[in-house]
Formats: C-alpha cells, sequence, structure tokens
C-alpha cells in the first residue's frame, strides 16, 4: 500500500506559490483503490502508472498526451494512473526539507502518492529542454538518477513523446523509450508487467525489460552499445549502436495508431484547478502531416495521415463541452485547415452551436489552406481574433529550400481577404538560422510585413491594421531531411535578428504597426545539442542540473553560462564540444546516433531530400515535393514500412443538428 503525503503537505501549502496546483482532485480525474485489480473483482495484480508531463502543472496539465493515456489507463479495472508535474523551486525547497519523518517525495496530484511506489514512470517529452527537469523528478522520488543503479524496488523509467525519437542523451537515466503513438502500446506494457507480476517477477528488473524489448517497439537502452571512433585522429563520430544480447532487435520500430474514430479521447477531458496556458477543450481532428516541410520533425515522425470522421469530431465536440464546461473549442492538428472535410465541419459546427457561448478555433493556418469562408465559419460565435499564418522563411528562395511552397502573393491575397472581411490583426510566423540562410533573406521579413500592413491599410482605408512578426531559432531535428544540416551559431543568429529588429524600428510610415517577437539563439544551441546529441551528453545534463538547472524551457529560468560551463567540462577529453554537436554538417557516411530508431522514414530518402534542398537553395534545381495526400506516393518509406496506409474522407457525412432539451 502507498500512504498518501497529503498530511505531511499540506501544512506548507500557504507557503509555496499556486498552491492550488498541487492538491488535486479536478473535474474528470480519477483516484482509484492502491489494489484496483482486487477491489473491483479483475483480479490479479494490479499495474500502476505515475504519468509526468516534465514541467509546471500550467502547462503539463493541458497536454493531450498525457490526458489520453491517462484515460487509457485508467479504463482498465486493473490498471491504476496518476499524473505528477514538476514542482516549482519553491515546492521542490519544501519537498527537501521534508519534515521529522524525512523528505517529501516527488508526489502524484491525485491521491498524493510517492512516485517511486509505482511501476512504470512514464514522461512524455514534447522538448528537450525538459530533461533536466526529469533529473529532479526521479532525485525528489528517490529513486536513483541512473538507471544502471535502479533495483526491483523502482519504477521502470519511461519516456515517449516526439523527443524520444532520439533518447540517446538521456539514455543512462531511463529504462526505456516508446517511439510514436501510445494508445495500444501502454495497454501491451501494462500486459508485459501483468503476467510477469502475475509470474512472480523471475529474472528481476532484467528480465521485466528484456520481454519489453523483444516486442520490437520499445527501446531499451542498456541492451544496446554504442562505439565511437574516438582513437586519436578520429572523428568523434558514432561507429554503431549493436544489440549486446539474444533477441533484442537491431532496430526499434515506432508504433502507429489507425483508426482515429476507435480512440475517440480524452472523453473525459480535465478540468484544470488553477490557470493554465489553454484554457480551452480541444479535439485532435487528425494525426500527421505530409506537406513535406523539411523541417519538421512533428510531420516527418507522425506518418502517414489519419483523419477522424466528421461525425467523431461532432461527438467528440459536444462530449468534452459538456463534461467540462469550456467555451471554446479547439480542433487541433499539424494543419487542421488540411482535413478534407473541414469546410463542412465548419459550417455544421457553427450552425449546431450559434446562438450558444460555445465558440470554435483553429491553431495556426497554413496560407495556401486558408479562406474567408472558413474564417468566417470558426469566428460566426466567437469573437474575431487575430489570425496566425506560419510562412516560415522570409524570402521565396527560403522557402523554396523548406518546401514550404507560398509565395508573397499567395500571403498578401489572403491577408487583403482576412482584413477586407473585418479583421484587423494578423501574425506572422517565422524562423532565423535555416540553412543557405543569408542576411537578406533575414531582411525580407520586414519587407512582407510591410507588404502585409500597406495592402490592410489599402483594402480597409484605415490605419488600425497591426501585424506581428514572431521569430524562432531553427534547430535541426532527428528524422528530418534537415538532420544532416548545420545549425547557425548564437551570434550571428543575434546579429541578424538585431539588425531585422533595427530594420522594422527605423521603419516611419510602418516600424509602428509592426510586433516584433523573437527568443536569442542561446536555448536554440542548447535544444540543437540535445536533439542531436548521443549517450555523451548525458553527463552535460547531470552537470546542469547538479548546478540547479531546472525549467529549462521557460527564458526566466534558463542559463546559457550553466549549460556551456557544463558541456566544456562534460565533453572534455572526448574529442567532440558543443560546437561539434550544433553547428557542424554532418555527412551521408556517419552513423546518426538514432539511426537504430526506426520512424518508417527511409534514411535514403531524406538525404535526397536534403540534397534537392541545397539544389533549390543554389538555383540548379526548383524541385518542390508535393503533399502525397493529393498526389502519388514519393516513396518515403512510411507505408510499406510500417504497414500502414493514408487514411483520409470525404466521408459525405454531415453533423445533424443537435436537439433541443
Amino acid at each position: 500500500m502507498s500512504a498518501s503525503v497529503f498530511p505531511r503537505l499540506e501544512p506548507h501549502l500557504p507557503s509555496v506559490s499556486k498552491p492550488i496546483q498541487y492538491v488535486g482532485g479536478e473535474l474528470n480525474s480519477t483516484v482509484k483503490d492502491w489494489d484496483c485489480a482486487t477491489t473491483s473483482g479483475e483480479g490479479g495484480p494490479t499495474v500502476r502508472w505515475a504519468l509526468m508531463y516534465p514541467d509546471a502543472y500550467e502547462v503539463g496539465l493541458p497536454n493531450q498526451g498525457v490526458q489520453i493515456l491517462y484515460e487509457v489507463l485508467n479504463e482498465r479495472d486493473w490498471i491504476l494512473a496518476e499524473r505528477t508535474y514538476a514542482v516549482w523551486p519553491d515546492m521542490e525547497a519544501v519537498l527537501r526539507a521534508g519534515d521529522e519523518a524525512g523528505p517529501i517525495p516527488q508526489f502524484t496530484v491525485d491521491a498524493h502518492r510517492s512516485v517511486k511506489d509505482f511501476d512504470v514512470f512514464g514522461l512524455s517529452f514534447s522538448t528537450e529542454l525538459g530533461y533536466t527537469n526529469m533529473l529532479n523528478a526521479l532525485d525528489l522520488a528517490g529513486i536513483p538518477l541512473h538507471a544502471a543503479d535502479r533495483t526491483e524496488a523502482d519504477p521502470i523509467v519511461l519516456a515517449g513523446g516526439h523527443a524520444a525519437f532520439n533518447p540517446e542523451p538521456i539514455a543512462d537515466f531511463i529504462d526505456a523509450a516508446v517511439l510514436g503513438d501510445g494508445e495500444e502500446v501502454v495497454l501491451a506494457i501494462s500486459d508485459v508487467v501483468r503476467e510477469f507480476k502475475t509470474q512472480g517477477e523471475p529474472g528481476g528488473r532484467d528480465e521485466l525489460l528484456r520481454r519489453l524489448a523483444v516486442t520490437g517497439n520499445i527501446y531499451v537502452p542498456r541492451f544496446y552499445d554504442v562505439s565511437y571512433d574516438d582513437a586519436p585522429g578520429g572523428t568523434g563520430a558514432v561507429v554503431a549502436v549493436t544489440p549486446n544480447r539474444p533477441g533484442v532487435p537491431h532496430r526499434v520500430t515506432k508504433h502507429t495508431l489507425m483508426d482515429l474514430d476507435a480512440w475517440p479521447y480524452p472523453a473525459k477531458p480535465l478540468v484544470p484547478l488553477a490557470e493554465t496556458v489553454h484554457e480551452r477543450f480541444s479535439v485532435e481532428i487528425f494525426r500527421g502531416c505530409t506537406r513535406g516541410c523539411r523541417f519538421c520533425q512533428a510531420g516527418m515522425i507522425t506518418r502517414p495521415v489519419r483523419e477522424r470522421s466528421i461525425e467523431t469530431i461532432g461527438a467528440m465536440v459536444e462530449n468534452g463541452i459538456r463534461k467540462t464546461g469550456f467555451e471554446e473549442v479547439g480542433l487541433l492538428s499539424l494543419s487542421s485547415a488540411d482535413h478534407t472535410e473541414i469546410g463542412e465541419l465548419a459550417t455544421d459546427l457553427a450552425d449546431r452551436y450559434e446562438g450558444s457561448n460555445v465558440s470554435l478555433s483553429l491553431p495556426s493556418t497554413r496560407v495556401d489552406a486558408f479562406n474567408i469562408t472558413l474564417a468566417n465559419e470558426f469566428s460566426r460565435n466567437g469573437r474575431r481574433s487575430g489570425l496566425t499564418f506560419a510562412p516560415e522563411g522570409g524570402s521565396e528562395r527560403m522557402r523554396k529550400v523548406i518546401n514550404k511552397m507560398v509565395t508573397e502573393e499567395d500571403l498578401i491575397r489572403t491577408v487583403a481577404a482576412a482584413y477586407s472581411h473585418g479583421w484587423r490583426q494578423v501574425k506572422l510566423y517565422f524562423m532565423v538560422g535555416l540553412p543557405t540562410e543569408t542576411d537578406e533573406d533575414v531582411m525580407q521579413v520586414a519587407e512582407l510585413a510591410k507588404a502585409v500592413i500597406a495592402k490592410g491599410r489599402e483594402v480597409t482605408g484605415k490605419n488600425d491594421i497591426r501585424c506581428t512578426v514572431s521569430i524562432g531559432g531553427f534547430v535541426p531535428k532527428p528524422h528530418t531531411p534537415f538532420q544532416w544540416a548545420s545549425q547557425l551559431d548564437v551570434e550571428t543568429t543575434d546579429a541578424r535578428l538585431k539588425k531585422l529588429r533595427d530594420v522594422v524600428r527605423d521603419d516611419k510610415r510602418y516600424g509602428r504597426a509592426i510586433g516584433f517577437r523573437y527568443h536569442d539563439g542561446k536555448p536554440g544551441i542548447i535544444e540543437g545539442l540535445l536533439s542531436r546529441g548521443d549517450r555523451r551528453v548525458g553527463r552535460v545534463i547531470e552537470a546542469v542540473w547538479r548546478d540547479g538547472g531546472r525549467f529549462d524551457g521557460w527564458s526566466e529560468h534558463f542559463s546559457f553560462e550553466r549549460w556551456m560551463a557544463a558541456a566544456e567540462a562534460g565533453l572534455g577529453g572526448t574529442g567532440v564540444d558543443l560546437d561539434w554537436f550544433t553547428t557542424r554538417e554532418r555527412g551521408y557516411d556517419e552513423t546518426l546516433p538514432w539511426d537504430h530508431l526506426d520512424s518508417g522514414l527511409d534514411k535514403d530518402w531524406l538525404w535526397a531530400d536534403w540534397e534537392d534542398a541545397l539544389a533549390v537553395a543554389d538555383g540548379s534545381s526548383d524541385v518542390e515535393v508535393e503533399d502525397c495526400r493529393w498526389t502519388p506516393c514519393y516513396d518515403c518509406g512510411v507505408c510499406p514500412e510500417m504497414g500502414t496506409e493514408i487514411q483520409i474522407g470525404p466521408t459525405g457525412q454531415r453533423l445533424l443538428p443537435l436537439a433541443v432539451v
């Protein structure tokens, strides 16, 4: 039995910021008996999961991935799943100081049980900058940081999410990683754990991990040896990653969930007690993207496209509104306006909820997928907020390099339509540091923003037109055509951003109408180290955490100097350094740290696409990779390799109006 630590925690809550985030009891949350398999009548051992989004409650609670797994697991009578989030530094101090019984451990918010008492501790990483929060949670929980030091008394530490497609930098700290969709695989893992417990845990922790590894869908780093070209005069690169015991696959494959209609989760969305970053109910209308943007890891690793039907989406929206009381519904995907029935969906949902307090929203929309009819439907019942578009590259040349086939004419035509139909604000998202980029490419961002303001003033005859330019730094990611690219150094990134900012601010005619938001290049370089790193980077992460590194995704907590010092010390004597992992271009023959992890994408196809990008950049080619939803197959490898297929409409179905109660 795992006792609640809440009686020890409660006296300290008045002394910490936002104590409500540690209390639990949210609408639609679940608290089950510790031995729920017995009390439910199911019988046999209970399998217990602690699920963590390694960030603060306000960021972690709205995360759909964790909410879905929490619900899928708790639907089984013999599985118990609870949630935990990263604690703020003031609460960390409380936990470490503890009371007369000793330190208070990292706890779940549902029943305030110690994370160490669970069978599986699953963490979902959408960004690599959450790694130090993972180490902090392990330490607070009393779980040894290094997987090699854990015993049968410790949970299996399992990583998932997009960052798990290269878990090598955290290989020393995790027991296993899952690639791809989690809904079915967490149940499969639970089956393995349950059978293992039923049999009396023969062979201990090592045997349980072996059983997980031989499934082929779960990566257990300890069962693979990594060799490096680290002899004097060597390149420092990975030579090979090879299994070190029989039955363990040479390549671990991602898991792909087909038929999203059969998995309409979350069906009981959590309603937060404290303010969170997204105060809305979200429905994922399809998964995957085949637009082929060369920088986009999310689009590459989630292939193929799988749509939810219009009826399932309608049912999920209605259920979510009823179960949560939220008044805003977001229809989410990587490119929501690409759903084959998005027009019908927008009209039918707007009809269904007209006159109510329910408003609908789409996330950032592709310029070439946007139309005014769609925008009007989504704003029919709610406030007309700003529109967000992501051209990504400032110049047309850069947009061709990244395969974002949006011309300046497309953008101006779209914003003209928006401004003329009553919108007054447009947000444009760009990246700086893309492969082959020059200063001139970045300065084109300013010209594009000015052209947007000029067109808005022209079509409306008014001067209250606004355009916000938001700029992020490009970070090369594994399993993309740009995985071989060099990353732009901090100094050049910051110089380009400063030059662009000055060009915008100095413009007397348009400058005041253009908002300018950006981050400097420092967090991006660290993200680059973590995204394309190998096992040698683990000692850097640990050194940063030991020096106080927490919440590295938050600008007010991030310390570039701390990371630089840790990288210099941790990588000293290895023959590689921070620049080697970040600003260095790779070649085709180099073994990449994640080559043994199979996203389904053919490496030769990715390399050919990288070469196409370079050819477009120097003007020797004008090749465009179109969306395979509407064109013949481009042989990326995913569908035949994974045994999957694109699942799209149209279904020809429509949503019926709801009966008046």
